[in-house]
């Protein structure tokens, strides 16, 4: 989308809310590595993504090290959101800041830091939201096979287990994992290295289903009343082309990305296209391990994904062009808010669960601040503008969806991007640190308080 071609009607015009009920949840999301920083302060383990930016492959050689230094600017931000007017955050643990190596000896400073986090979010009426894992493992379990090796379901559950014994008396909302279609089929990206068969792109998967099943039933045990779910990356996939190989591509990969991790999680089975493959690795009693009791599911959606049959890619994943007739954002995702009815919509029906979109949002790779130090980005506010309309359409049809998380509060660290893409309410001068909060972010406190029913003087 081409921003200057934007009009003040994107920033005028209000979404659909004919179907947004008053109890509806509105709140922002983010993750711990892309905003936290501070990441050799206060006993921090290094990460997988720690080690991955000093390869050169991150853009600009950008790091975490300090990001948005959110670990001490949290009260700054939680009181973004308080003026966001938001019911609730989304946010991950950072879990080598919690356990350095992974497992073993606690780190109480990072304990301590999220004790802060919670109290002020509680403080200023925003209900907090635990992720369990947004990518950043620890170095020292990759170091031991990572995601490869089995052991780390006991691991994974003793980390679940600590954190709901140390937050569960104030944080009743917890998903597992952030994305586990999206760190599994591009691992080779996202921490692992040896990525030359497929066979370990199958048993990394099923490792991560009975990890979230072990964290389940930690949380049962740990946290009263809890309401766990799982955030999935749900996207439409579509052949680039009408060609036999494309149309058979696009489904495969459709199981991969969408169904790998939300069938067997969420109806008990995995979908028919990659049962065959997964089939080696699972043990008796593993299925019903995995098919735990969950409360909600989540769902991050960007735009729909085109794909063509590449033989010499991973289980084929080959990038197929998009069509010429559908308007992009400054990053090349294409926009597509009917694509977003249709998944809600998809979701709920499947799964049969309230549905919450975790992530939703627009990134730009061209803002900048204006003369007078501000930033109107109208490209944003009309995405969110006719995406949060998809979502009404999706609930005149029927869709239980329950809330709604824009991705991202702040521009931060957007993984092999660096800082150069921009997805943030607020943008962030990262010379200075400075927070200023861009024409999206009223846009988007006006359009709770009306869905609230709240009136100003």
């Amino acid at each position: 989308m081409n921003e200057a071609a934007q009009t003040n009607e994107s920033i005028t015009t209000p979404p659909s809310l004919s179907h947004v009920g008053p109890n509806f949840i509105w709140g922002v999301s983010t993750a711990s590595f892309q905003i936290e920083g501070a990441a050799n302060e206060d006993g921090r383990g290094q990460s997988i993504w720690d080690t991955y930016c000093r390869t050169g492959q991150v853009a600009n050689n950008d790091t975490g090290d300090v990001a948005c230094d959110h670990y001490h600017r949290y009260k700054e931000d939680v009181a973004l959101m308080k003026a966001l007017g938001l019911q609730a955050y989304r946010f991950s643990i950072a879990w080598p800041r919690v356990l350095p190596q992974g497992t073993g000896a606690v780190n109480e400073a990072g304990l301590a830091f999220y004790d802060r986090l919670i109290d002020e979010l509680i403080g200023a009426g925003i209900e907090p939201w635990i992720c369990l894992y947004h990518w950043d493992l620890p170095q020292a379990l990759e170091d031991r096979g990572g995601w490869l090796n089995r052991d780390i379901v006991g691991w994974f559950a003793d980390y679940a287990r600590l954190i709901g014994r140390r937050y569960g008396h104030r944080v009743k909302h917890f998903a597992t994992f952030n994305e586990p279609g999206i760190f599994s089929l591009f691992a080779r990206s996202f921490g692992a290295r040896d990525r030359t068969a497929d066979d370990k792109l199958h048993r990394w998967i099923h490792h991560v289903n009975l990890a979230h099943g072990a964290a389940v039933d930690a949380l049962r045990e740990t946290v009263k009343d809890a309401k766990i779910g799982l955030v999935s990356n749900y996207q439409p996939i579509y052949p680039s082309s009408d060609k036999p190989e494309d149309v058979a591509e696009a489904a495969l990969i459709g199981d991969y990305w969408n169904r790998a991790f939300t069938d067997p999680q969420y109806l008990g089975e995995y979908p028919a296209l990659i049962r065959d493959a997964i089939a080696p690795h699972i043990q008796p009693g593993d299925i019903q391990a995995i098919f735990r009791p969950l409360d909600w599911i989540g769902i991050n959606h960007y735009s729909p994904v085109y794909i063509n049959s590449d033989p010499n890619a991973i289980v084929g994943l080959g990038w197929g062009p998009k069509p010429e007739s559908i308007p992009r954002t400054p990053i090349d995702w294409t926009i597509e808010p009917d694509a977003f009815r249709d998944t809600l919509i998809e979701v709920s029906r499947r799964y049969g669960k309230p549905v919450y979109v975790t992530e939703n949002g627009f990134g730009s790779n061209v803002e900048k601040l204006d003369a007078d130090g501000k930033l109107i980005d109208p490209g944003r506010i009309a995405f969110l503008r006719d995406y949060i309309s998809g979502l009404d359409a999706a609930l005149a049809a029927g869709a239980d969806v329950r809330g709604y998380f824009v991705w991202s509060l702040l521009d931060n660290f957007e993984w092999e991007s660096g800082y150069g893409v921009r997805f943030g309410l607020v943008y962030m001068d990262y010379p200075t640190l400075r927070r200023i909060p861009k024409a999206s972010f009223a846009w988007y406190a006006g359009v709770i308080r009306h869905a609230r029913g709240v009136t100003t003087a």
